[in-house]
Formats: structure tokens, sequence, C-alpha cells
């Protein structure tokens, strides 16, 4: 019987799927796997062929292995890897080349024999790399096949770079990046232009042919593409969907990376669901109505029946009741007050009543989050009289560009001379900026002077945009983590002196309202480093400082995505007066305008993106039944 319910629950997977909590878990499971694969052959006296991926996804898997090695014993001499590409051109000794990668992850920590080691050739001259790719194809077939290939995949789908447009019995070549792979890659080698256009890659035939395939994926950035290769159709588009062709492969998945498959996402289409959690009767509710274009009042009895939602109906309704219920409970997160409204009941408010005037830290892990994020809730509770500040958690000075730090030095020498100063101090700086910036490589770390410019325009921006939305500057914070430079040179760069920076600011305000930017998808990136900093801090101090227990953490989003409908706590609607003040303040951050240095995988500007996302906010609220505004700025509140 439970694997009828499990075969009813994943009919929508179109191969074997595994979920774990979490990546390491997960992780240490396939290390295992590979462990047990290495022992069983070496007891039988025979060689262990593994294909091997890199990227962030392995890392956890090649530490563990490299723990089992060296804790436990496991050796690797009988072991041959083949590896599944490789940037072209690509020096072996490049920090960016998964030469370098492997050697630093695992080849360097365990006793491989590194003639055993192949890795795709990124020196090759042209007219070679036919030949080359031919032979590392019969190399494999010398050793028997693969005996375990595992695989990432990236978020166009391909597998190694075996990108849209590959063919499913495709060997070992030469491929063009798809542009979606090289922007990806673009923070490695210092802006997309950098890398390169082409990789040698393992073709999907090749990797077909192991005995065993894994490919594995973490967090919410992968969700999409993971649903679209497990449950969509078979299609070159997608080139990891070929992977449902094979009988010998097993996705391995976090929560987070399966959260949009239909058993996680849409449970009530594939079973029974607890229907006495309300968050789950919001999300159905939401989604039915969404689905079918219809204001939640005006959904039937037949719109539930219809849409697996039938024993909702049954044992919660009548459907009209749940309706309301569920209408009521969303209209509740819309307030003007997102610092509570004073002197009103509040069981059924978003945020408390009491103290009238809130002392309130709004955390921006970039020097712009803030306004972009939630600068019309910034302004609001300004306006409302709020005790505000505003911490800004790094000095954001990598996205600055080099002919701007030039420019504001240059200014800084015209305007001395202009006042009759000596400027021999600032024209060597000058000078040495010039000398550097001219060699300087791809990635390259900046002088610290240059990042000493650099973070000092964008504090002058995060100083203009905060005097903007109300702020005195005793308010406005610079906490400058050190994390921040550190993880420049450093692959662990987070600290006792950044946890301990915002104890002391924390300590200082015992704010009653923390907001902190909610964007965990990447979990290497700044914002989720970030919150784990912030969320250290609140844990410590709660347990010495009673302030803490009455302490609400607001999470906002940036200007990519929002929070999901079912999800938000706290909407706050803006004015179309307000969101020309909200653009006004993103104006003052100048360095980001036109064309920031990092501007992900969304071409339009910082303001446009904030602005589009809280206007469809609203727009989402507004085709649900409830009132419309103009925008809104959605917030979820985070417990400790």
């Amino acid at each position: 019987m439970a694997r009828l319910n499990l075969l009813e629950e994943t009919r929508f997977e179109k191969l074997p799927v595994t979920v774990y909590p979490d990546q390491h878990i997960a992780s240490r499971q396939i290390a295992a796997r590979i462990a047990n694969l290495i022992r069983k052959k070496q007891a039988l006296g025979e060689t262990t062929v593994l294909g091997l991926a890199t990227g962030v996804t392995p890392i956890g898997v090649y530490a563990e292995l490299v723990r089992l090695y060296k804790e436990e014993g496991l050796s690797f001499k009988g072991v041959v890897t083949f590896n599944l590409d490789e940037y072209y051109p690509m020096k072996p000794s490049a920090a960016q080349s998964y030469v370098t990668f492997m050697k630093e992850n695992l080849f360097d920590q365990i006793d491989i024999d590194m003639a055993n080691v192949h890795i795709p050739d990124g020196t090759l001259a042209p007219e070679d790399i036919a030949a080359f790719c031919l032979d590392y194809e019969q190399k494999i077939s010398a050793y028997g096949g693969l005996d375990l290939q595992i695989l990432g995949i990236g978020r166009t789908g391909h597998i190694g770079f075996n990108e849209p447009g590959s063919a499913p019995n495709s060997g070992t070549r030469l491929v063009t990046l798809d542009d979606l792979t090289r922007r990806d890659a673009s923070r490695d080698f210092g802006g997309k232009q950098n890398v390169p256009t082409k990789a040698i890659t393992m073709g999907i035939g090749t990797i077909f042919k192991a005995r065993e395939i894994v490919l594995m994926a973490w967090n919410k950035k992968k969700a999409f593409i993971i649903k679209k290769a497990v449950e969509g159709e078979i299609s070159s588009d997608v080139p990891a969907t070929y992977l449902q062709l094979s009988e010998n492969v097993e996705f391995v998945l976090d929560e987070d990376a399966a959260s949009e498959l239909t058993r996680f996402d849409i449970p009530w289409l594939v079973k029974d669901c607890n229907w006495n959690d309300a968050s789950m009767v919001r999300k159905a509710v939401i989604w039915l109505a969404r689905s079918l274009g219809k204001p939640i009042l005006k959904l039937t009895e037949e719109d539930y029946n219809n849409n697996g939602m039938a024993q909702l109906a049954t044992d919660h309704g009548p459907v009209y009741s749940i309706n309301i219920h569920v209408f009521n409970a969303i209209q509740r997160t819309i307030t003007g007050w997102p610092g509570g409204k004073p002197r009103e009941e509040d069981t059924r408010r978003p945020e408390r009543a009491e103290p009238a005037k809130k002392r309130s830290i709004i955390f921006s892990p970039h020097p712009d989050d803030d306004v972009i994020s939630m600068g019309g809730t910034f302004i609001r509770l300004a306006d409302q009289g709020h005790d505000v500040h505003v911490a800004y958690q790094t000095s954001g000075n990598t996205a600055v560009w080099d002919d701007d730090a030039l420019r504001f030095v240059e200014f800084a020498i015209d305007f001395s001379k202009s006042q009759g100063s000596d400027t021999e101090t600032l024209d060597q700086l000058y000078k040495d900026m010039r000398q550097f910036l001219a060699t300087k490589q791809p990635n390259q770390a900046d002088t610290r002077e240059i990042q000493t410019v650099k973070g000092l325009v964008r504090k002058g921006e995060a100083i203009a945009g905060a005097r903007f939305a109300g702020l005195d500057d005793a308010h406005i914070h610079f906490l400058d983590l050190p994390f921040y430079d550190r993880g420049k040179t450093q692959r662990n760069p987070v600290g006792e002196d950044d946890i301990e920076k915002t104890i002391a600011l924390l300590q200082s305000v015992k704010p009653h309202q923390v907001f902190a930017a909610g964007d965990f998808a990447d979990p290497h990136g700044t914002h989720q480093v970030c919150f784990d900093i912030l969320l250290s801090a609140l844990k410590r101090l709660k347990e010495t400082e009673d302030w803490v227990n009455d302490c609400w953490i607001w999470l906002y989003r940036g200007a990519w995505h929002e929070f999901e409908t079912h999800e938000i706590e706290m909407a706050v609607p803006l004015s179309p007066q307000e969101v020309e003040r909200k653009r006004f303040a993103i104006f003052k951050h100048q360095s980001q305008k036109d064309r920031p240095v990092f501007p992900g995988d969304d071409a339009r500007e910082f303001w446009v993106r904030a602005e589009e996302r809280t206007r469809e906010t609203a727009h989402i609220y507004d085709r649900l039944g409830l009132a419309e505004y103009e925008a809104m700025e959605a917030f979820v509140r985070y417990r400790l």
C-alpha cells in the first residue's frame, strides 16, 4: 500500500528522485555510495572508474570523500577518474580552471595517482581538439566505461557543458557556451566578458553509458530547472530531460531544489493533504484562484472538485466559508502602518500597536538593498515617526566601475587644487591607481586604496539615499563587515568579528523591529551570509538580553523575486506618489544606474525591476479580489 501511495505522489516524475532535508546530508550519502563502490571493487581487485563534475554542487561530496580518506582509510590508489568538462581556452594553472578546482577540492588531499586522472585539456591547438576528444572517449572505453557518473545541472538544463540543442548521442567535443551559463560564471571571471565562450565537454551519449548516473542539485535557484528535467517533456531545449531515457539514473536533491516538483509544490494534485494546516489551505485556495483567473470569493464547489481539492471542500466546507476565511486572512496582511497602528486593536494586524514609536533597524546587505527592496516602507516608517536606523552590512566596493573610481579621485584632486591645497599625496594615489588598473587581470582583487575609494563612492550614495528617506546621519550605520573583503581571498571568510560588530549595533539600538534581506536562493550569496551573521548575533543576545524576545524580524526580498502570495504576512501598499519617492531614493545610487557592474540575469535597471515587482504584487492582490493599489512591498516574519 505504501508503495502505491508513493507511486501516486510521484506520478508526475519521469525518473527516480531522492530528496534529503539538506545538501549536507545528501552529499554525505552520495560520498558513502562512491566509497562503497570503491571498496567493493577493491575487494575484487578491480579498478573503479568515476566520472566527476565541478562547480559548487559537488564540493560537499568531495569534502566528505577527503574525510573518509583521512579518517576512515578510504584509498583512491586504484581509482581512475574522468572529468566532465573544461573551459576552452583555459590554462590548467588558472584560478577558474577545473584542474585547479579538482586539485584544491579533492586530488591534492587524497592518495590518487595523478596518472589516473583525466581532465579535458584547455590548452590544445584548435586543430588538435577533435583527435583529443576521440582519444578521451577511447580511454573511457579502454577502462570498461564509467562505473558511476556524478552530475550537476545548470540553469539552462545543461549536464556537463551539453547546452540546449545538444544531441542525445553526442560524444566528447568542443561546444559553445550558452549566454546564461556564461552569466552564471561571470563572478568567477570578473565579468561575463572574461568568461570563455567555449568548452570541451563529455557528451550526453558518453554520460549515458555510465553504469550509474547521479545528478545532484541544491537550493531554490535550481528548483525551476529541476521541475523541467524531472516532469517535463524530453526536449533538446533542456538536455537533462534526456536522462529520463536512462534506467540507471537517480536525481538526488535537497528540499529547496525539489520544492517546485508537484508533490511538494501542489501536493493536493497527487495525494491527500493535511487540510487542518491553515497555511496549506491558504496556499491551495490562492493557487486555485490564480489558476482559474477568478477572485477568491467567486470560487465554486465545482472548482474545488475539479482541481484536486474535493477533500478540502468536504472536510471544511461549505466552499464559500473557506473562501471568506482565506480572503480575510489575506486582507489582514495589508497595512499602511508597518510599524503598527497606535492605539488600535492589533490582534488581526501584522504588527503590534505598542509601543507607538518603535525602534527599527533596516539591515541592508549592500548599500542600496534598503531603498531598492523596501524603500516605500522605509520612507513610511520615518514619516510615521518611528526611530528608524539603517545598517549597511558591506561596503559594496566590488560593484563600482574602475573608471568611476578614477573619476572621484580626479574630482578630489581638482577640488583640492581649486582651494590651494597640496595634492602630492592624491597625485601619487591617482598615479598608482592608473598603473594598477592598466594591468589588472579579470577577477583580480583591487588594491586596498582602490577598494577604499570604491567603498566611499557607495557610502556617499547610501547616505544620500537614507537622508532622502528621512534619516539623520546619526541613524545611518556602516558595519563594513570584514567577511566581505576577506571573501576575495578566502573560502570561508565569516569570522567572529562580523558577529561582534552586529551585536554591538543591536545592543546600542535595542530594536523592536528588524528588517533583513530574505533572498536565500543563493546559499553562498552576500544576502544569505549577511542574514546568517545577523541571526547568529540575535541568537546570542537572546540568551542574555530580554529585549530580544520583543524584537520582531521582518524579511524583505530584493529587486528580482517576490515572496509567494501565500507566504506574505505584511503587505505595505504604496501610492503613486510614494512609488515616485522610492524611485528618487534609488536614484541616489548613481554608480548602480544604467548598467551596474553585476546586473544579474535582468537587463532592466534596479529601479525598474523594483517598481515592476511591487506593481505585480499589487496586481495579484487585486486579481484575488482585494483592493487595488499602485504597488505593494511584501514581508514575511522570521521567528527566532
